[in-house]
């Protein structure tokens, strides 16, 4: 099967999906899509309020049937949310049809940048021994990804250059 083109991102909340995922749409000259952010255009309310009001399981479906709509652009840069790799849908598709890349850092970094997080619901009311346990788990997941991209001690602009090189030779 022919590859859509799209370029997507995945790990962890905090791991600059988003960031790095706009840089890079930049530079390519193509369009950029979070999913989380579409997810609360389309709800009104931000996640941790959806998490709040609907609970997990209505997110996570709300979040498969946008994310599998969203993976049928064509040449875009995505975003995924923390969670959404581990559905298996979202995943089988992900790595039959797209390229896509784990942003990789340590877990003391991750649980330093999203620990405290009111937008994350998922981390706000964790202990670190739970964000540790998170991040651990999803790691197992995201490891699944075609291209993993070990960030840590590395600047915006050398993480979108070696994604950029991968994808040109890719």
């Amino acid at each position: 099967m022919k590859l859509k083109e799209n370029l997507v991102f995945l790990g962890m909340m905090g791991s600059g999906k988003s960031s790095i995922g706009l840089i890079i749409s930049k530079k390519l000259e193509r369009n950029f899509i979070d999913v989380d952010n579409e997810i609360e255009k389309k709800l009104g309310m931000k996640i941790s309020k959806i998490f709040e009001k609907k609970g997990e399981k209505y997110f996570r479906k709300i979040e498969e049937v946008l994310t599998l709509k969203i993976l049928k652009k064509q040449k875009s840069v995505i975003s995924l949310g923390g969670g959404a790799f581990l559905n298996q849908k979202i995943k089988k598709e992900i790595l039959d049809n797209h390229i896509s890349f784990w942003l990789n850092w340590d877990v003391e970094t991750l649980t330093n940048r999203i620990k405290n997080s009111q937008k994350r619901p998922l981390a706000f009311k964790a202990s670190k021994n739970e964000l540790i346990e998170l991040i651990q788990k999803r790691s197992i997941v995201y490891s699944k990804a075609r291209y993993k991209i070990n960030c840590e001690n590395l600047t915006k602009n050398i993480i979108v250059k070696k994604i950029l090189k991968i994808y040109e030779t890719h």
